[in-house]
């Protein structure tokens, strides 16, 4: 199980009284360590206010926060956890994740979902759409968004979005394509549309039985795709509480994940310490659980 950390970036509240400039360099900080200390990816949420409840304090923006940690850093994957496609154009969405994975050298990962912060979704104007509305838009912007990867132009016509014609080059560097995951827990709907687009599905805040159920469910929908099970990887954000406790707690948490078949963790250790040392902790714990870290 490879293991990747989310870069701190003010959400969750972990820069509330910082200076701006403070915090920049303290999440381009944290990348860069977090590469040496060989963690396999670095992750950013897409958010625009602080959660649980927005306050007036700093969160950075997603897609322009990695295109600089794609400059800070040479080896670790980068990628969302997740984007939610109802905060942009598809296509734009595809034209900015080819470019980013240009930037990175090849680095970048889709990671796309439906969204669920209502108070972000109506403070930018963008309204509330019912779930099922969310899905079926999450749906037709795959649709999309894999087109505008594919070679040549892309069209398509949805009941949600369409593009006729529509260019992207450079489409990235990754062959065949850039990968996409698909986040969430639902395993009629979104279970259906990792197996039918993503290279990987991204569960969210589940316990070792509830993920071994899930990678269950996610393989047949991959049979019922008639696609291979065995190439749709399964990764997990975490609780972030999970991973707060330092030393035998949290490497047993670590070896109980491990445990479920999970191809990737990703965690964010950094919401409770965002200290050099706080990192370099979990690294220890992360290799006390036998889990592999770069060099």
């Amino acid at each position: 199980m490879d293991v990747g950390v989310l870069i701190p970036q003010g959400w969750k509240r972990e820069f509330d009284g910082w200076n701006p400039a403070d915090a920049w360099s303290t999440a381009v900080a944290r990348a860069r360590q977090a590469e040496a200390l060989g963690f396999e990816s670095l992750w950013v949420f897409d958010h625009f206010t602080t959660t649980p409840d927005p306050a007036e304090e700093i969160t950075f923006e997603s897609f322009t926060m990695l295109g600089a940690i794609a400059q800070a850093t040479t080896r670790a994957r980068i990628g969302h956890m997740v984007v939610c496609t109802g905060f942009r154009n598809p296509a734009l969405t595809a034209k900015m994740a080819s470019t980013l994975d240009v930037i990175s050298g090849g680095r970048f990962e889709l990671g796309i979902g439906a969204g669920w912060k209502e108070d972000e979704w109506i403070a930018y104007g963008y309204g509330f759409p019912t779930l099922r509305e969310r899905l079926g838009a999450l749906g037709d912007h795959l649709e999309i968004i894999r087109r505008m990867l594919s070679p040549g132009r892309a069209s398509y016509e949805g009941f949600y979005a369409r593009v006729d014609g529509a260019i992207n080059v450079p489409k990235g560097l990754q062959q065949p394509r850039l990968p996409i995951i698909v986040g969430g827990n639902g395993q009629n709907v979104t279970f259906r549309l990792a197996a039918r687009h993503a290279d990987e599905l991204n569960l969210v805040f589940l316990e070792p039985d509830e993920i071994v159920e899930s990678i269950a469910v996610a393989r047949r929908r991959c049979e019922e795709e008639r696609r291979d099970p065995a190439t749709l990887r399964i990764s997990l954000y975490c609780r972030d509480g999970d991973m707060r406790p330092v030393g035998q707690e949290r490497v047993d948490r670590l070896g109980a994940l491990a445990a479920t078949g999970l191809d990737r963790l990703v965690a964010f250790p950094s919401r409770w310490d965002t200290s050099e040392d706080g990192l370099a902790r979990f690294a220890a714990d992360v290799r006390a659980a036998g889990l592999p870290l770069a060099g």
